[in-house]
């Protein structure tokens, strides 16, 4: 289970759907699969107070992250691998680079990796050694409190624009058992399909059938995600 590159995923997850209208949704994920679950973002926030230039001394430095192995040990243990495979299946399509492979190697329990958890502890003391840098690139990282806040009011804004109806549909297919899921998923998808492929039969106009067309292939382009099955139930009731 590495923590630091779910976290690399979320991150860019989040950063590219902004502006777009997967911002909202994602939220809504983010929100439900880690802001409440307890001890991933416990070990969220962990990962970022390590990742941080902090001017700490050698010894400070050196007890800090002493005490965060502890305390990763004693928390990701609590955390299912139900609420990982949820995690991942959401950030499957999303490809990123781990920016916090150092801790990953530090918390590894993998005795084959062993120097490298060496060499990574002391590229994150030098690390927590430097002086904080006074700006940010939130390109490179977006910090967890801010996720937090604009997480609680898009979520808020999202569900605001929901009936009631849609947002108990949304809840219950983020607790749906995955497989089922996939198979309902191909289903509807034939069925928006079949239904895109009779109007374009009985309409002429141009620019409407153009339309049809960009809409079947987006639709067979599609993967399964959770938030792909929620937006295709919506157009296959809409059309």
């Amino acid at each position: 289970m590495k923590i630091g590159l779910i976290k690399s995923k979320v991150e860019k997850c989040l950063t590219e759907s902004y502006g777009r209208d997967t911002f909202k949704p994602n939220m809504f994920i983010f929100k439900e699969l880690v802001l409440e679950n307890k001890n991933l973002i416990k070990l969220f926030f962990l990962y970022d107070e390590l990742s941080s230039k902090k001017s700490l001394n050698e010894s400070t430095g050196t007890e800090l992250i002493n005490e965060s192995i502890t305390l990763y040990e004693n928390t990701v243990n609590k955390i299912t691998k139900k609420q990982i495979d949820e995690v991942n299946l959401w950030l499957a399509d999303v490809k990123t680079e781990n920016k916090y492979e150092n801790l990953d190697n530090l918390f590894s329990t993998n005795v084959l990796t062993l120097e490298n958890k060496i060499k990574s502890k002391k590229i994150i003391l030098e690390n927590l050694k430097q002086e904080p840098s006074d700006v940010t690139e939130i390109s490179e990282k977006i910090p967890l409190k801010q996720l937090v806040n604009v997480a609680n009011k898009t979520v808020t804004d999202f569900l605001g624009s929901l009936n009631e109806s849609d947002t108990k549909k949304l809840k219950s297919i983020l607790s749906e058992d995955e497989k089922k899921l996939k198979l309902k998923f191909e289903v509807i998808k034939e069925s928006v399909t079949d239904k895109l492929e009779e109007l374009k039969e009985s309409e002429s106009d141009t620019e409407t059938l153009q339309r049809i067309n960009e809409t079947l292939n987006k639709v067979n382009a599609e993967e399964f995600s959770r938030i792909n099955y929620f937006k295709l139930q919506e157009l296959n009731k809409n059309i």
